[in-house]
């Protein structure tokens, strides 16, 4: 009887312990299907949009030298040159408040001189004229004209680096929001590839950014003529 009974409990604590082996393993597996399924497929992409404009400024600066060994007659000489421009100017349809003028700076040449080396002239003096106009097309004519001037004795310093003509565009906050529309458009579509090729369907946006805008030239011979980019980068759920 005692044996019999003691094969009773034996079998009650065998039952009782599958049946919580089978709990726990049931728990892991609902646990392990929960962390299946809550994990998001998502794709990022990036869409571009480009537009080519043409710069509304530009900065013109008109840079003459001269030599002498008289200041004062190169003072005057100088002078002269720099009114004879701003006449060309105005003449050319460029507005007195478009342009601007230095003041003359004197190079000594004999200051600095370390050899004996025989300077014809002492001193060497450079002004700037500069105009700053949105009239870019009226600008550019007078650019081309400049060789007016060359026939009154006026040479214009062009090969300067600090001296360049520089064009702009400052209407960037005009395009920025058709073109983040359309970079975010061209994401879309490539999101919506993505999502076909690999047997999903395209959710919502989990998150996007905007890059930043850039303006180059077009090339070296255009400076006129701008490139716009923009880049914008957006991640979507995938069902």
């Amino acid at each position: 009887m005692s044996q019999l009974i003691k094969t009773k409990k034996t079998g009650n604590m065998k039952s009782s312990s599958n049946f919580w082996g089978l709990l726990a393993l049931g728990v892991c597996i609902i646990l392990a299907v929960g962390k299946f399924t809550g994990t998001k497929r998502v794709v990022n992409v990036k869409g571009l949009a480009t537009r080519e404009v043409m710069a509304d400024h530009v900065i013109w600066p008109l840079v003459i030298q001269d030599v002498d060994n008289d200041l004062v007659k190169l003072y005057s000489t100088m002078d002269s040159k720099s009114q004879e421009i701003v006449r060309f100017l105005k003449e050319g349809g460029i507005k007195e408040s478009e342009i601007s003028t230095t003041a003359p700076t004197v190079y000594d040449r004999n200051a600095n001189r370390y050899s004996n080396e025989y300077i014809a002239h002492r001193y060497q003096m450079q002004q700037v004229v500069t105009v700053s106009s949105d009239n870019v097309d009226k600008v550019r004519e007078l650019i081309l004209k400049q060789g007016e001037l060359l026939k009154k004795g006026i040479a214009i310093t062009s090969n300067d680096y600090e001296y360049q003509v520089q064009y702009d565009f400052n209407g960037l906050n005009e395009l920025k929001p058709e073109m983040v529309e359309v970079a975010t458009r061209n994401a879309r579509e490539v999101a919506q590839k993505f999502a076909e090729d690999s047997g999903s369907r395209l959710g919502k946006i989990q998150n996007a950014s905007q890059g930043q805008f850039s303006i180059n030239d077009r090339d070296s011979n255009t400076p006129w003529i701008k490139n716009v980019r923009v880049v914008t980068s957006v991640t979507y759920y995938l069902k």
